[in-house]
C-alpha cells in the first residue's frame, strides 16, 4: 500500500496566514473582543493555540482512574447494601460521606464506631479497594475509628489505599470551626506514610472562587498541611505523602482539566522550594456541587460527562460523580448507576483511561495550565504574606475576594452569558419529577465569614419554584402571550427566544402562527387568559407594525407589553414597556414580570 502523506500537498500553514485570513472575515471588528475570552480570573482564552513542545506536567503515579462511589445513606445496612452492589457493578473503591460532615449535600452515615464501619463494610475487601473518608467536624474521631477497623481486621493501612480526609481548615471556611492541630494530628498514626489530610478546593470553589483562587487556597491548605506535619517531627519526604488534594470539576471541560494539570505543576513548585525531588500528588476530582440543577435534572448527566472527560484527560487519580438527582435529595439506585456508568463509558468505551497522558501536546491545555498556575501562585504567595491561609480565612480576605468572583458569575447567569441548558436556555415546563429517596433540606451556613456554598441555578430555580407555588394555589400558570407580526420567517427566530426567556421563569408562552396586525394580536390577547404579551417580529415588521400593536394589546387589557429586540425610543413612547434582548439581565426582567403577575416570591 502507498503511503499517502496529505499534509505535504498543502502550504505549511502559519499563523500570520491565519490571521490574513480572520481580518478578512472580521471585516474591520475587534479581535479580542469577538474571538479571545476572558476567565473569571483575567486569562485571556486565545481562538487557536501552536501545538505544544512536549507537556512538562508532573505524572499521576498510575494510569487511568479509580471510580470512587459515593456512599451517603443514612442507615448502615442500607448503606452496605448499596456499597456491595456499586463495588460488584463497576465501582473502584468508596467515597464515604458520614453524617455532620458539613457539606452541602446534607446526608450522610450515620456511622461512629468501630462497630458501625464494621457493619457498613461488611463483605469489604479494604486490603484492595481505594477508600476516602469525608467526616467534616468530626474527622479525627471518625478517622481513628476507621483505622480501628483495619488494625482489627488485620490490614496495614498504610499499605492500604486509604485517604482519611482531615480537612480543619475546609471546616473553618464553611463553618467557621476552631481549627483544632493537635487532635488531625493524634490521629496519624507515628511513622506511617497513610494519607492523611486532604487539602480541599471543593469549599472555596462552591462559594463561587474561580479557578486560581480554589488552586491557590487548596494549595496554601495543603502547605499548612505540611508544616503540621513537619512540626510534628514527620520527614517533609514524608509528610508529602500524607497529603492529598481534592478539586471540583464542572462542565466547562478546557478550563477543569487546565486547573488539575495545574495543580500539579503547583505541587511540583512546593516540592523544589523544599528542596526534594518531586512525587506525584494524589489528586481526587469531585464533581461540582455549583453546576448541578434541581431543573430538569437529566442534563446534569451531560454536565457530568463533560466533568469526567475532563478529569480523565488531566489526570485525576480517582473521581467522584454526583448523581445527577443530588441537588434534589438522596439519589436512588439508577442515579447512583448513572454516576458510576458515565465513568465506565468514557474510561473502557472511550479509551479514555487507556491512555497515560490525553492532553499531552496540547498547545491549548499546556499553555492555560500554565498561565493558570502562574496566576494561582501569586494567589497562594498573597495568601502566605498575609499569614497564611487560616489568618487569611478568619480575618475574611478570602472570603471577601470569592464573593467579588460568586457576584461576576452571578451577573453573567442572570444575563445568560453562562448559559444553564434546562434552566436558564431551553427550560421544560412539564418535566417529570425526578425520583430520590428523600427530600433534600437546605443546610445551615450562618456563621459569620464563611463560605456557603450554592449552585448556579438557584434564582432561575426559585423563579420556577414560585410559578409552581402560584399555579396550585390558582390552577393556572402564569402566561404570556407570543404577539408575532407578519410571517413565520418574520417572527419565528425572536418568538422561539422569546418562548425560551419567559419560560425559564415559569412563565408560560402562548404559542401562535402569527397576527396581520396589532388589532388581531388584541383580540386574541382579549381572548386569552394571559396577562402580558410580547410583540415578536423582524425590525422591518417592528417599524411597520409595532407602535399601533403595543397601543392595540394595553387597551386590550395587557398589563405590560414586551418586545423582543433592541431598545428603541420610538417604540418605547409607543407604548412598548420593556425591549427582551440578549445580553441583558434576564432574572431581573422575570422577577418583575413575577410581580406584574401578581406571583409571589
Amino acid at each position: 500500500m502507498t503511503d499517502l502523506t496529505l499534509a505535504d500537498s498543502f502550504p505549511a500553514a502559519d499563523r500570520e496566514a491565519w490571521l490574513v485570513l480572520v481580518d478578512k472575515t472580521l471585516k474591520g471588528a475587534d479581535f479580542d473582543k469577538r474571538l479571545v475570552t476572558t476567565t473569571y480570573d483575567g486569562l485571556k482564552l486565545q481562538p487557536i493555540y501552536e501545538q505544544s513542545a512536549g507537556a512538562d506536567v508532573p505524572q499521576k503515579a498510575a494510569q487511568g482512574w479509580a471510580i470512587l462511589q459515593r456512599v451517603d445513606i443514612p442507615a448502615v445496612e442500607d448503606a452496605n447494601t448499596q456499597v456491595l452492589r456499586d463495588l460488584e457493578a463497576g465501582a473502584s473503591g468508596l467515597s464515604m460521606l458520614l453524617s455532620g460532615h458539613g457539606g452541602p449535600s446534607g446526608f450522610g452515615v450515620e456511622a461512629n464506631t468501630v462497630e458501625d464501619f464494621d457493619r457498613l463494610l461488611d463483605g469489604v475487601h479494604l486490603d484492595m479497594i481505594p477508600l476516602r473518608l469525608d467526616a467534616g467536624q468530626r474527622g479525627p474521631e471518625a478517622a481513628a475509628a476507621l483505622l480501628a477497623l483495619y488494625e482489627k481486621r488485620g490490614i496495614d493501612a498504610g499499605s492500604a489505599d486509604i485517604t482519611l480526609g482531615l480537612d480543619p481548615i475546609g471546616q473553618l471556611a464553611l463553618h467557621g470551626t476552631q481549627v483544632d492541630q493537635k487532635n488531625a494530628l493524634d490521629v496519624v498514626p507515628a511513622g506511617s506514610s497513610i494519607t492523611a489530610f486532604q487539602a480541599d478546593g471543593r469549599a472555596f470553589h462552591n462559594a463561587g472562587a474561580s479557578e486560581a483562587q480554589e488552586l491557590a487556597c487548596a494549595l496554601a491548605a495543603a502547605v499548612t498541611y505540611l508544616r503540621w506535619l513537619e512540626g510534628a517531627g514527620v520527614p517533609l519526604a514524608t509528610a508529602v505523602s500524607q497529603v492529598a488534594m481534592v478539586l471540583s470539576v464542572d462542565a466547562d471541560m478546557f478550563l477543569s482539566a487546565a486547573k488539575f494539570r495545574a495543580a500539579r505543576l503547583l505541587w511540583a513548585r512546593v516540592q523544589e522550594a523544599m528542596d526534594l525531588s518531586p512525587a506525584p500528588l494524589k489528586l481526587h476530582a469531585e464533581a461540582s456541587w455549583r453546576m448541578m440543577s434541581k431543573r430538569d435534572p437529566h442534563v446534569n448527566l451531560l454536565r457530568a460527562t463533560a466533568a469526567t472527560f475532563a478529569a480523565a484527560t488531566a489526570g485525576a487519580d480517582s473521581l467522584t460523580m454526583l448523581p445527577f438527582t443530588s441537588a434534589i435529595g438522596l439519589p436512588d439506585r439508577f442515579a447512583r448507576r448513572m454516576a458510576r456508568n458515565v465513568q465506565l463509558v468514557l474510561g473502557e468505551e472511550s479509551r479514555l483511561g487507556h491512555v497515560a497522558d490525553p492532553a499531552a501536546g496540547s498547545g491549548f491545555m499546556d499553555g492555560v495550565a500554565h498561565e493558570m498556575a502562574t496566576e494561582a501562585w501569586r494567589r497562594f504567595q498573597e495568601i502566605e504574606a498575609a499569614g497564611g491561609i487560616i489568618e487569611a480565612l478568619s480575618s475574611g480576605n478570602i472570603q471577601c475576594q470569592i464573593a467579588e468572583t460568586k457576584e461576576a458569575r452571578a451577573k453573567n447567569v442572570a444575563k445568560r452569558k453562562d448559559a444553564l441548558t434546562g434552566v436558564s436556555e431551553f427550560p421544560h415546563l412539564a418535566e417529570t419529577p425526578a425520583d430520590v429517596l428523600a427530600l433534600l433540606e437546605a443546610s445551615a451556613f450562618a456563621a459569620t465569614n464563611t463560605l456557603a456554598p450554592y449552585r448556579a441555578s438557584e434564582p432561575f430555580e426559585a423563579l420556577r419554584d414560585a410559578s409552581d407555588q402560584a399555579t396550585q394555589t390558582s390552577g393556572a400558570r402564569p402566561k404570556i402571550l407570543l404577539a408575532n407580526l407578519g410571517s413565520v420567517a418574520d417572527f419565528t427566530t425572536r418568538a422561539t427566544w422569546a418562548a425560551n426567556v419567559f419560560e425559564a421563569g415559569g412563565i408560560e408562552a402562548l404559542q401562535n402562527d402569527g397576527f396581520e396586525d396589532g388589532a388581531a394580536a388584541a383580540a386574541a390577547f382579549a381572548q386569552s387568559d394571559a396577562q402580558i404579551a410580547i410583540l415578536c417580529s423582524s425590525d422591518e415588521v417592528y417599524q411597520a407594525k409595532a407602535a399601533d400593536a403595543a397601543k392595540a394589546l394595553s387597551e386590550a387589557g395587557a398589563k405590560h407589553v414586551y418586545l423582543a429586540g433592541r431598545p428603541d425610543d420610538g417604540l418605547g413612547a409607543a407604548g412598548v414597556g420593556t425591549f427582551v434582548y440578549a445580553g441583558c439581565d434576564i432574572l431581573a426582567l422575570l422577577k418583575d414580570a413575577h410581580a406584574l403577575l401578581g406571583v409571589a416570591p
